[in-house]
């Protein structure tokens, strides 16, 4: 009897692994696992030497996705040695939180266009120039977050970039189906501690906030995202497509929770 996930032996590219708390780093542990092949992307060359301690002997390739060329150089790349793919995991995301936090009228054009360039755009980039080296039924995974409609100030301008992204998903979907079964979906998990996050103003105080509106009273692991993943890139989420998977053990049912309501209002 096969594993249950199917995967073993399948080629799976992960772009965006920065350190061992990542998402990314986490999908790729969960594919080694149950036997699938993991081609890593980084953003850079000191960060690559960085993830080579991480992943043994998995290889790992260089591309900044603010450059479309590079995108089409790791491609030719990858498709030496690694094609067909059977999936993709695009765990990218950048905003700039240097100024600390500000009211969301307040930023700038530079500032929001890179962020989409980076965090959204570069999901089509990837998808556009992987084309031809994915195999007909491959599954494409994005990580976004469980709302976009949430106004959290501290996390600012990036929840409209993560509605465009999961905007895409759905037009990606439709323009792969004329000629292919590949599938795209994205993991939207709740808060989670990785180092990305630890650089966003306030963050700590609403990754408290949410244990304690999460009915088990503990938050989502990255890990517990990373599993999600893991089942969206196999066979056996073959009838789920176009679709954003929350992983937030219950948050968004739990704001009016007793014991908040109370805390709030004594």
């Amino acid at each position: 009897m096969s594993p249950f996930l199917e995967l073993r032996e399948k080629t799976i590219v992960v772009f965006g692994v920065a350190n061992r708390k990542s998402v990314a780093y986490h999908i790729g542990r969960v594919l080694s696992d149950v036997g699938a092949r993991v081609v890593y992307v980084v953003r850079t060359p000191e960060r690559r030497q960085q993830v080579s301690k991480l992943v043994a002997d998995a290889p790992i390739y260089v591309c900044d996705v603010e450059h479309e060329q590079q995108i089409e150089r790791v491609r030719d790349e990858i498709a030496q040695h690694h094609a067909p793919l059977h999936g993709l995991v695009h765990s990218i995301a950048f905003a700039e939180y240097e100024e600390g936090i500000k009211p969301f009228h307040e930023t700038t054009k530079r500032e929001f266009l890179r962020a989409v360039d980076i965090s959204c755009f570069s999901l089509l980039a990837i998808a556009r120039a992987f084309e031809s080296l994915l195999a007909n039924d491959a599954s494409v995974v994005t990580i976004s977050i469980s709302t976009t409609r949430m106004a959290s100030e501290n996390y600012g301008y990036m929840a409209p970039v993560k509605a465009a992204l999961d905007s895409s998903l759905a037009f990606l979907a439709k323009s792969f189906s004329r000629f292919s079964q590949v599938r795209f979906n994205a993991v939207a998990p709740g808060l989670l501690k990785t180092s990305a996050s630890a650089g966003i103003p306030g963050y700590v105080d609403s990754y408290l906030y949410a244990e304690q509106v999460i009915p088990r009273k503990r938050a989502v692991t990255t890990q517990e995202a990373a599993n999600v993943a893991a089942f969206l890139l196999s066979p056996r989420s073959s009838g789920i497509n176009a679709q954003q998977i929350i992983v937030d053990a219950g948050m968004s049912i739990n704001y009016f929770d007793r014991e908040i309501v109370t805390k709030a209002t004594r």
